[in-house]
């Protein structure tokens, strides 16, 4: 008797073992999905072209999102910005004249840039409760290595409520609740495109959108992940059951 208890208790343990190790890679994919506004540019290299990707959250349980204002840095300007549509989405490039005139490396005074993007939704197309929308820019060129971009995003909802994400983010300290979608940019490496390397057909404005092909199937693979987890929660469940029953 004594010698087969452990032996039934192992199909237990084992089983126990893979629920919990399902539902702590779950709560870790779920978790993953901030509510926060946040950007995750493809490449943060100086001098660089990169594609921007806002990814949108709908925290209202009364409301959907309509539309969403990104501020462009007006210190240091980008002067290219190009918009990836997003269908039932309309996008506009606002451009006006800067705060002050800026000297740009080759030695050209700007006293207009573009100053912000505008996503405004179509009917049926808004944001809804526990949903989200990614948009996506190229913008281009990167300030200097340790700059650190911050981008102001204003998230609009259909029943007039409008929320700001524009608080700074300190290194050391706690986060902001409405922090702005920021990232710091870094140094070219030998053959980066900032010094007419291999690398300068891979951060130009073309190769861009082949690079989010290649992202949303990544994205793709990744909910694949998250729904064979589930399932295989649901079949460790049912396995502990079966096992207790016998």
């Amino acid at each position: 008797m004594s010698s087969n208890t452990p032996q039934r208790n192992r199909p237990v343990l084992t089983t126990s073992a893979v629920a919990l190790a399902t539902a702590g890679l779950m709560a870790f994919g779920l978790g993953a999905a901030s509510a926060h506004v946040t950007v995750t540019p493809a490449s943060t290299t100086e001098d660089g072209y990169s594609q921007l990707t806002f990814s949108v959250p709908s925290e209202s349980e009364t409301a959907a999102t309509n539309k969403l204002e990104i501020e462009l840095p007006t210190e240091q300007p980008f002067t290219s910005v190009r918009v990836k549509p997003v269908e039932g989405w309309t996008a506009d490039v606002v451009t006006g004249t800067l705060p002050e005139p800026v000297t740009t490396a080759d030695g050209a005074t700007l006293t207009e840039g573009p100053l912000s993007v505008v996503w405004t939704a179509e009917a049926g197309s808004e944001i809804s409760q526990q949903e989200y929308q990614t948009f996506s820019i190229s913008v281009g060129r990167l300030p200097e290595a340790g700059s650190m971009v911050v981008l102001p995003a204003t998230q609009s909802y259909t029943d007039g409520e409008v929320v700001a994400w524009d608080q700074e983010t300190v290194e050391g300290a706690e986060e902001p609740d409405k922090p702005a979608p920021s990232f710091v940019t870094t140094a070219a490496v030998e053959g980066d495109a900032a010094h007419g390397g291999a690398a300068a057909a891979a951060e130009t404005p073309e190769a861009i959108d082949a690079e989010q092909a290649s992202s949303s199937s990544a994205s793709a693979v990744g909910w694949i992940g998250l729904v064979a987890g589930l399932l295989g929660l649901a079949a460790g469940a049912t396995a502990l059951v079966r096992t207790r029953k016998a």
